[in-house]
């Protein structure tokens, strides 16, 4: 796999997690003072999540893991 090809990967990861932030009108702040976990930098495409923390934001927006990734991979 080519590092394009993991940058690619990064930003419908990204671009997911921004779309279910948007749906249910929460500010990465507010993300992140609920979760701890930093919204921004996972949102710009820049930090690869751990399987936890993407459990963890799929709890949190109350979403299966199957439902997050459906569609998008």
């Amino acid at each position: 796999m080519k590092i394009d090809d993991d940058k690619e990967i990064l930003l419908e990861l990204a671009n997911r997690i921004k779309e279910l932030r948007i749906e249910k009108g929460l500010t990465q702040a507010v993300c992140y003072e609920d979760t701890g976990i930093n919204f921004g930098r996972i949102e710009r495409g820049v930090r690869d999540i751990s399987f936890t923390t993407l459990v963890k934001i799929c709890r949190y927006f109350n979403v299966s893991v199957d439902e997050f990734l459906k569609g998008v991979f």
